[in-house]
């Protein structure tokens, strides 16, 4: 069993998570810039439509040309949310997958399902092989030593396929346990469905993580991706 120890020897292919330090630092300030309006006193806010997070976040940008690196050009931004843990915004999640997509339109296809709508978007279990195929960046926007919630992972539990939430537990703990500590401007890089948690900051200021889940692949049937 791995140790609860932070994870910077990690490597994608392998534990199904990376550390990239620095890889944003340039972009650092224009993300925050764009972010500015967005509303900061919930859980999380889907973004879309932000105009200048689009270069940024596209495969030629700093952000994007990083999940191009391992998806390859066809690859592009499918979903993003930011978080932003505040002494009045707190919160902790326990171990889980990400297993939903963002789409434009509700439409009955089979192993699509099920439905759910969240802040007014169209969301949707897609086939696992979808989820196993793509991948989760998170670009931190504040430091994130051990007391300010940093991300929980369990190596290698990507390879895991759909876990039944009751074997949640079971997983974690044949895989161990990392903390994922960041800087600003860092950037881990992580296979979306990877089993992962945080417990709820313990400082005083803000703990905001800009998450995009990145997609080489079209969906089925005529369904198309909401994208950002």
């Amino acid at each position: 069993m791995l140790s609860r120890a932070n994870a910077y020897d990690l490597d994608l292919a392998k534990d199904g998570a990376q550390h990239f330090p620095g890889a944003a630092a340039a972009a650092r300030a224009e993300i925050c810039a764009a972010l500015h309006e967005v509303p900061h006193d919930r859980a999380g806010v889907r973004i879309q439509g932000i105009e200048a997070l689009r270069p940024i976040l596209d495969k030629g940008g700093p952000v994007g040309s990083l999940a191009a690196s391992f998806l390859g050009q066809r690859c592009r931004p499918v979903r993003a949310i930011l978080f932003d843990k505040t002494p009045a915004t707190n919160w902790s999640l326990a171990w889980h997958q990400d297993r939903t997509i963002c789409v434009k339109m509700r439409m009955d296809v089979k192993g699509y399902g099920p439905w759910t709508i969240k802040a007014g978007i169209q969301h949707v279990a897609p086939p696992f092989a979808l989820l196993a195929r793509m991948l989760t960046l998170r670009v931190h926007l504040d430091d994130v030593p051990a007391d300010n919630a940093p991300l929980l992972i369990a190596p290698g539990s990507h390879m895991a396929g759909r876990v039944a939430t009751e074997g949640y537990d079971d997983v974690v703990s044949r895989c161990g346990t990392r903390i994922c500590l960041a800087k600003a401007g860092d950037v881990w890089v992580y296979a979306t469905p990877i089993l992962h948690a945080s417990a709820a900051s313990k400082q005083g200021g803000h703990r905001r993580v800009l998450q995009v889940d990145y997609s080489a692949d079209d969906l089925d049937c005529g369904l198309e991706w909401l994208g950002v």
